[in-house]
């Protein structure tokens, strides 16, 4: 796969606690197979579907061990470059830019809301090798937050984003387009999210049955946040894995509805 274009999400990783459980637990319910961990790189592990790169998991650093969460990675040509603007435009650098390997260079970040985002600058790993819809592979990515002005303002002033709303006014939804092709959302969270969960960046992945994923993820400790429930995108479900990473699994052959009108926001 060629290097993304800028701010098209590239990358997934999550620390874990239970690498040894995270990969059982993934493993039964996206499919993925593991390489070998990288010691030199903080026994960093690489996760495949079908053989291709869809993912990574890796122990937290040491003073960092918290609650797991899985991190996005925006496309970058210049992580230092990226990290200024996130600066300058209202957002807080987490991590400075570090170069892995030969691999490339990565950097942390956070919106004016306090979702976490990660920044890659590609080396010789240029991020998913899975098709978008593959099963096991990345599939979608949307912003949760509680400041939609501020951080609809921050986005398109650090990547090259331009912006659509829903038509529909009950929900308060962007759409994110890097040339002309939607890369990202961004979804107002309202009274039904309890005030103690943070914003995030949410990452959906692809599975060939909804139900039956959900099915497995439960059987496995996972909690059901919300659905099953159809969309004309597909049949999607919120969950939370055993150590508190939140995902969305979404069946992309199962669709119900119209795609809902969109305008340019002004």
């Amino acid at each position: 796969m060629a290097v993304q274009p800028e701010g098209t999400p590239c990358w997934a990783d999550a620390a874990f606690a239970d690498v040894e459980g995270a990969k059982s637990f993934y493993g039964d319910v996206l499919g993925w197979t593991f390489g070998e961990s990288s010691s030199e790189f903080g026994n960093y592990t690489q996760a495949y579907a079908d053989g291709k790169a869809a993912a990574a998991v890796v122990p937290p650093m040491p003073g960092a061990e918290g609650q797991s969460a899985w991190c996005l990675y925006l496309a970058s040509p210049d992580a230092a470059a990226t990290a200024e603007k996130v600066r300058a435009s209202g957002g807080e650098v987490l991590m400075e830019p570090m170069q892995v390997g030969e691999f490339g260079t990565m950097a942390l970040a956070a919106d004016p809301g306090g979702a976490v985002f990660g920044i890659w600058q590609a080396g010789s790993h240029e991020g998913f090798e899975t098709e978008m819809g593959a099963p096991g592979g990345y599939c979608w990515g949307e912003v949760f937050t509680r400041d939609p002005k501020k951080v609809d303002t921050f986005y398109p002033s650090v990547f090259p984003y331009t912006l659509r709303k829903f038509d529909d006014e009950s929900m308060d939804f962007s759409m994110y387009d890097v040339r002309g092709e939607t890369v990202l959302g961004r979804m107002a969270m309202g009274d039904d999210f309890p005030p103690e969960v943070p914003a995030y960046l949410n990452v959906f992945f692809a599975v060939p049955d909804c139900d039956a994923a959900v099915a497995k993820a439960t059987e496995r400790g996972g909690v059901l946040r919300f659905g099953p429930t159809d969309s004309p995108f597909g049949r999607f479900a919120a969950l939370t894995d055993p150590q508190g990473a939140a995902f969305t699994v979404i069946d992309v052959t199962t669709t119900e509805g119209e795609m809902p009108a969109t305008s340019p926001a002004t």
